[in-house]
C-alpha cells in the first residue's frame, strides 16, 4: 500500500477513536453526584480504594441478604420473586449505599409449571389399572420447610403432560449408547418407561434418547452413589449431613437449548415474532418425572433381567438389573407396570432483569457487567442466592464510596439481577439478544457469580484465557478463610492446578460450557468471561455437586451448618470478585493478558496433529494452514503484550490506551462465526462451542472429525471437515489481524 494512503489510515482512525471518547462521554446520561477531585483520562486503579473495599466487605452482612434471599421460595415470576425485583431496586436506589440508577427491564417469556390441582405421579399397576403403589409426588418435610403453597412440586420443566405406562427398564444415564446397549442386549424398547439417572447427559437429553428408541416416558433420579459418596440411610444425609436425603428430587428445565422458547435470537417483547407451539424445538418429546432414591430403590431393586454393567452399578444396596419388568414373586406383580402421569402446563409470564448502573468517569460507555440469576426453584440458598448475596454486598459497598464522592470508576459498571434462568438462562439471553450491537460495541468483561459457595475449600474460577491473570492478580493479595495463612491462589494451586509451559505450576482454570448466565455473553456475543465461586475438595467426594441441588433441602440453615459457617468462604468470593470488579473497571489498561490464549491455541493444535493428522493426509486435508495461523496469533499477542508494557513506561496519550484497550475488549469477538455452527443454538464462537467428538481440539474441526470417521460417511463429511478447519484459520487470522497494530489492514 502506498505510504501516503497508509497515513491516511492511521490519522483516520486516530480520529475516530478519538471522536468515539468524546461520543462516549454523551453515551448514557452523566451522573450526578460529584467526580474525586484526581478523575482524570490517566485515572489508574486505586490501591488504597481497592484496600479500603477488601475491608469493608462484611461477612455477618453477607449472612444477613442469604437469610432474606432464601426465606421464601422464589420461583421465577412468582409474587416472591416479584418482591425480590423490588428489593434490588430499593438497595441500588438507596441514597447511602445505592449507585446511580436502577432499572427493569421485562420480558414476556414461556414457562413451564407443574398442575397445582393435580400434581404429577408415578405409580406402579396392573394390567387392568388396579394401582399397588404410588409413589409420593412431594419431598418429605424434615424441617418445617419443605411444604406449604409455594413449594414447587418436583417436576421436569417443559416436559409434555402425557400419562404413559409400561414395563421398566433401567437405562443408566440415558446417553444414546445406553440405549443402544440396552437394545444390544436383546431388550425392545418399544413401549417401555425408562428409569435413568442424573449425570453423564444433560436432563433434557435423556427424554429425546429415550424417544428414538420408542421409549414412552422417562423417569429420572439421582444415584447416592453419584452425590452422597453411597450414603442412603436418613441418618446420614440431610438434616444430619450435607447429603441428599432420601427424598429428595433434583428439579430442572429439560429445554434442550437457552432463551424464551418463542422467540430465539428475538427479544420477548410483546410485539416479537413468536413461534407456533408446535414447532418449538428442544422440548423433552415424551412425559418426563424426576424422583427421589427411595422411591428409585423400590423401582429399580425389583427388576427382573439381566444384571446391568459394573459402571450402570449404583449405590441403592441392591444388584442392578434391566428389565423389562419387575421379577417374579417380588414386591410387585410380574406383569406390572408403571404409570407416569405429568399435568404440566405452559404460561406466558412476565419475567424481569434488575439492572444497577455505576457510570464510568473516564469511559462511561465501556461496560464491566456483573450479574447473577434471582430465581430458584424452592427456596434456593446455595442457587442462586448465594451469588446474589455476594452481589449485594459487593454494590452496598461499592455504592458507599459512591455516594460520599470518594471514588468513581474509569469505567461504567452494570450489576445484573437475571430472571427465568432455571427455565433455561432466559433473563440474560433476553438481555443479550436486545441489546446485542451495544454490548458487542461497548462490553468489556462479564463476571458471572451464581453459586458462590458450593463448600469452604477453594476457589474455582471458570472463563477464557484472557482473564486468568486478572485473576491471579486478585487472589494473590486475599487471604484463604481459615488458619492456614495462605492466600486464595495459593490455597487453590493446592486442589487444583496445571503445568504450563510459561508460568509453570499454575492453578487450573476451567472453561465456560453453558451452565449459568455466561453462556449467551461468550458463545453469543463473544464477550470475555469468567464464573467465580468457592468448593470443595474433589478428592474427598465424588459428589457431582452440591447434595441438595435443586431440591426443597437447599436452605439457609443448610448453608450456614453444613457449607459455610461463619461465611468466610462467602466473604473471599466477594473479595475476590469484588478485586476483578474494580482492576477491569478502573485499570488504565485493560488487565487481560491475550498471549495467555496462545497456550490454549497450541494445545488444541497439538491434539489436532496427534489424532486427526494421519487421517486428514489420506483426505488430502493439510493441518499446515492451522499451524501458520496459530503462529499468527501468538506473535501478535506477544507483540501487543511488548506495545502494551512499552506504553506502561511512558506517559501515554488517552488515544494509544483506548486503541490498545479496545484490542483487548474485541479480541473474543474475532472468534465468533454465527455460521460455524448452524446445528448449534446460539453457539457462534468457534473456540468454545459443544465438542463431541473424542478429541479436545478446535470443537467443530473434532465434531465434523468424529462424524467422518463414521461407517458409511462420503465425501460430503469430509468436505464439512475441511470446511470447518478453514472456519478455525479465518478466525485465528482475523484474531491475530484485530490484535495487530490498528493502521494495518
Amino acid at each position: 500500500m502506498h505510504w501516503a494512503k497508509i497515513l491516511g489510515v492511521a490519522i483516520g482512525a486516530a480520529a475516530l477513536l478519538g471522536l468515539g471518547i468524546i461520543l462516549g462521554h454523551f453515551a448514557i446520561p452523566k451522573a450526578t453526584d460529584p467526580l474525586p477531585s484526581s478523575t482524570s483520562d490517566s485515572q489508574d486503579l486505586d490501591l488504597a480504594i481497592l484496600d479500603s473495599v477488601m475491608g469493608q466487605l462484611d461477612a455477618s452482612r453477607i449472612r444477613e441478604n442469604l437469610r432474606e434471599l432464601s426465606k421464601e421460595p422464589h420461583v421465577a415470576t412468582s409474587p416472591r420473586d416479584n418482591a425480590l425485583v423490588q428489593l434490588l431496586l430499593e438497595r441500588w436506589r438507596d441514597t447511602a449505599t445505592g449507585l446511580d440508577s436502577a432499572k427493569t427491564y421485562e420480558y414476556t417469556v414461556l414457562l413451564s409449571f407443574p398442575s397445582t390441582e393435580q400434581p404429577n405421579s408415578v405409580e406402579v399397576v396392573g394390567p387392568n389399572g388396579t394401582v399397588f403403589h404410588s409413589f409420593q409426588p412431594f419431598e418429605k418435610n424434615l424441617t418445617g420447610e419443605q411444604a406449604g403453597p409455594d413449594v414447587l412440586q418436583p417436576y421436569a420443566a417443559y416436559a409434555p403432560p402425557g400419562t404413559p405406562k409400561g414395563l421398566l427398564v433401567y437405562a443408566n444415564r440415558g446417553s444414546e449408547q445406553d440405549f443402544k446397549d440396552l437394545e444390544a442386549q436383546g431388550i425392545n424398547l418399544e413401549g417401555t418407561i425408562a428409569l435413568t439417572r442424573y449425570g453423564g447427559v444433560g436432563r433434557g437429553a435423556k427424554a429425546i434418547n429415550a424417544a428414538k428408541h420408542g421409549v414412552v416416558g422417562v423417569l429420572v433420579y439421582t444415584d447416592p452413589g453419584d452425590i452422597n459418596d453411597g450414603k442412603s440411610l436418613p441418618n446420614e444425609t440431610f438434616p444430619n449431613s450435607w447429603g441428599l436425603p432420601p427424598s429428595g428430587v433434583e428439579r430442572g428445565s429439560y429445554y434442550e437449548y437457552f432463551g424464551d422458547p418463542l422467540t430465539p435470537y428475538l427479544p420477548a417483547h410483546p410485539s416479537s415474532f413468536r413461534l407456533d407451539l408446535h414447532n418449538i424445538s428442544g422440548f423433552p418429546p415424551i412425559p418426563s418425572q424426576p424422583i427421589g432414591f427411595e422411591d428409585a430403590k423400590d423401582l429399580l431393586c425389583h427388576l427382573t433381567g439381566a444384571t446391568a454393567p459394573d459402571s450402570w452399578q449404583g449405590a441403592l444396596g441392591c444388584q442392578y438389573k434391566l428389565g423389562p419388568g419387575f421379577e417374579p414373586n417380588g414386591r410387585f406383580p410380574a406383569d406390572s407396570e408403571v404409570k407416569v402421569s405429568v399435568h404440566n402446563r405452559l404460561e406466558l409470564k412476565n419475567s424481569s432483569n434488575v439492572l444497577g448502573i455505576i457510570q464510568g468517569a473516564v469511559e462511561p460507555d465501556r461496560y464491566v457487567i456483573y450479574g447473577n440469576h434471582r430465581d430458584s426453584w424452592v427456596h434456593g440458598a446455595v442457587d442462586p442466592s448465594s451469588g446474589t448475596a455476594v452481589l449485594l454486598e459487593i454494590s452496598r459497598v461499592l455504592g458507599t464510596l459512591l455516594k460520599k464522592g470518594t471514588w468513581r470508576p474509569r469505567r461504567s459498571i452494570i450489576f445484573a439481577s437475571w430472571g427465568a434462568e432455571e427455565f433455561g438462562l432466559i433473563g440474560s439471553t433476553e438481555f443479550t439478544e436486545e441489546f446485542l450491537s451495544k454490548l458487542q460495541e461497548r462490553a468489556v468483561t462479564y463476571i458471572n457469580v451464581d453459586i458462590s459457595v458450593f463448600s469452604n475449600v477453594t476457589l474455582r474460577a471458570q472463563g477464557t484465557p484472557p482473564v486468568q491473570s486478572v485473576i491471579f492478580s486478585a487472589t494473590k493479595e486475599i487471604s484463604a478463610p481459615g488458619s492456614s495463612g495462605l492466600s486464595i491462589y495459593d490455597n487453590w494451586i493446592r486442589y487444583t492446578n496445571r503445568s504450563s509451559p510459561v508460568y509453570g505450576v499454575v492453578p487450573s482454570l476451567g472453561t465456560l460450557g453453558a451452565g449459568s448466565d455466561y453462556a449467551s455473553f461468550i458463545h453469543f456475543l463473544g464477550i470475555t468471561s469468567m464464573d467465580l465461586a468457592y468448593t470443595y475438595d474433589r478428592s474427598k467426594t465424588s459428589a457431582r455437586i452440591y447434595p441438595t441441588y435443586h431440591t426443597a433441602f437447599d436452605t439457609f440453615d443448610y448453608v450456614e451448618k453444613f457449607l459455610d459457617p461463619g461465611f468466610s468462604s462467602h466473604q473471599a468470593v466477594a473479595r475476590t470478585a469484588g478485586s476483578v470488579l474494580l482492576r477491569l473497571s478502573d485499570s488504565l489498561f485493560l488487565p487481560l493478558n491475550v498471549s495467555d490464549y496462545s497456550e490454549t491455541l497450541n494445545s488444541f493444535l497439538q491434539v489436532a496433529q496427534k489424532n486427526l493428522s494421519t487421517e486428514l493426509e489420506k483426505q488430502n486435508i493439510s493441518l499446515g494452514p492451522l499451524v501458520t495461523a496459530v503462529e499468527k496469533f501468538k506473535m501478535a499477542a506477544a507483540a501487543l503484550g511488548q506495545r502494551i508494557l512499552t506504553l506502561q513506561e511512558s506517559r501515554p496519550d488517552p488515544l494509544q490506551v483506548r486503541m490498545v484497550n479496545d484490542q483487548l475488549m474485541l479480541l473474543e469477538r474475532a472468534f465468533l462465526n454465527p455460521r460455524a455452527f448452524p446445528e448449534e443454538r446460539y453457539y457462534s464462537h468457534v473456540l468454545w462451542a459443544p465438542n463431541t467428538g473424542s478429541s479436545a481440539t478446535f470443537p467443530g474441526l473434532a465434531n465434523a472429525y468424529a462424524r467422518a470417521q463414521k461407517v458409511n460417511s462420503g465425501p460430503e463429511a469430509w468436505a464439512e471437515v475441511q470446511r470447518q478447519l478453514s472456519i478455525v484459520v479465518m478466525a485465528l487470522e482475523g484474531a491475530a489481524a484485530t490484535l495487530g497494530p490498528v493502521a494495518d489492514l
